[in-house]
């Protein structure tokens, strides 16, 4: 079943014709010069534990990032090395050299382990041996992890369609078609896939409610508006992944646009900032973690989007989305520093340099340890560690 808005865009921004504001083809954007980094007194500590060489993200730093099970932290290059790693102990399960260029990022569910390529394979793998379970074509390249519920994977491709296919099969069930602006960022948003619906947010700057049953729109709304004179000005992609709660709430970001909280179940405005970002945020408790398109960190009430705290130490530095751990929010930059706030306050806490060219996909944490990948294909496993005192 196809279900089409219009006819997509012809162009989509490459790395051929990327301009000087947007930083290669990983869909950082950089406008303004990073902050240098200063001295401060740490509250916490980053401690490695052990580290796997895995293989480049590639100039063009694809997001793929790692996916965690239970007890194995599954990682992968863009020239298809795969390896499956013993989370505590960091050594090898299996690997695994495929004839695909990997390009999205690893999900893992029930087993398999599943993920797309540059040629706009869908692949899905045993997770205990690394066999190939099917693969599947969909319209075009896939950056952005897929998703799944208990029948489908749902993978949003870079020309803007969305295409859901059997979990268990790879047959396709469902496609739909967005329009697509003649320049986007170089990325798609991450969908958000529960049983019933799948939220997609597009890079034309509005976001759907599928009905995963046959892919119907459900409703959608325009959550940022092309304004300005130039072309990049003109950027609204939706390149985040929407934050969905238990009550029913959901949280979108979007570049040049706004910060949203919105009623799931009918798209209403709960409450609305401006603010660019295009970065996956993170709720946490009665807070709203975002990190704006120039690289300040911000933390937001969730019921009313009043800014709490704006840490703007790290500006400039194309800082990745943070993740939530041990009462610290964790994110990388691109020289290849690891960097802690305290999610409290947004002081800074801790910092750690892992190297690797620099870091372009969001760190890790299975609730104890932060893992992160860096551009160059290290995997390292961290410790995080409360200083007591002043930070001795």
């Amino acid at each position: 079943m196809t279900v089409s808005a219009s006819r997509p865009a012809l162009r989509i921004l490459t790395c051929a014709a990327a301009l000087t504001l947007l930083a290669g083809c990983s869909g950082n954007v950089q406008e303004n010069p990073p902050k240098p980094l200063t001295d401060f007194t740490p509250s916490a500590e980053l401690d490695g534990q052990w580290s796997a060489g895995i293989g480049s993200l590639s100039r063009a730093r694809y997001p793929i990032t790692p996916a965690i099970s239970s007890d194995t932290i599954y990682a992968a290059s863009a020239s298809g090395h795969l390896k499956a790693i013993d989370i505590d102990s960091g050594e090898v399960r299996w690997e695994q050299d495929l004839d695909a260029r990997i390009s999205s990022g690893l999900t893992f569910d029930s087993g398999r382990l599943y993920f797309g390529t540059r040629n706009g394979e869908v692949m899905a793998l045993d997770g205990e041996s690394g066999d190939v379970a099917w693969q599947s074509t969909v319209s075009s390249e896939v950056l952005a992890p897929p998703q799944l519920n208990s029948s489908l994977v749902v993978v949003q491709s870079v020309d803007g369609a969305l295409t859901a296919l059997d979990r268990f099969s790879g047959e396709q069930q469902w496609l739909y078609t967005s329009s697509q602006p003649a320049l986007t960022l170089r990325g798609t948003g991450t969908p958000r896939t529960i049983e019933p619906v799948t939220f997609a947010g597009f890079a034309n700057g509005r976001l759907g409610v599928f009905d995963n049953r046959n892919g119907q729109q459900l409703w959608d709304m325009r959550v940022a508006v092309p304004k300005g004179r130039t072309a990049v000005e003109q950027l609204v992609d939706l390149d985040g992944q929407p934050v969905l709660t238990e009550d029913g709430r959901l949280f979108v970001t979007s570049y040049n646009g706004r910060v949203m909280a919105l009623n799931a179940r009918n798209g209403d405005t709960l409450w609305s900032r401006d603010e660019s970002s295009y970065l996956t945020p993170v709720r946490v408790g009665d807070h709203l973690f975002t990190v704006n398109s120039r690289s300040e960190v911000l933390a937001l009430d969730v019921d009313t989007g009043r800014v709490i705290w704006k840490q703007d130490a790290l500006s400039g530095r194309n800082l990745t989305a943070p993740v939530f751990i041990d009462g610290e929010l964790a994110m990388g930059d691109y020289q290849g520093y690891v960097h802690l706030l305290d999610a409290e306050t947004g002081e800074i806490a801790g910092r750690t340099h892992a190297g690797g060219d620099g870091i372009s996909v969001r760190p890790l944490t299975d609730g104890n340890q932060l893992y992160v990948f860096t551009n160059d294909g290290e995997l390292i496993d961290y410790d995080l560690k409360q200083l007591s005192g002043n930070g001795g």
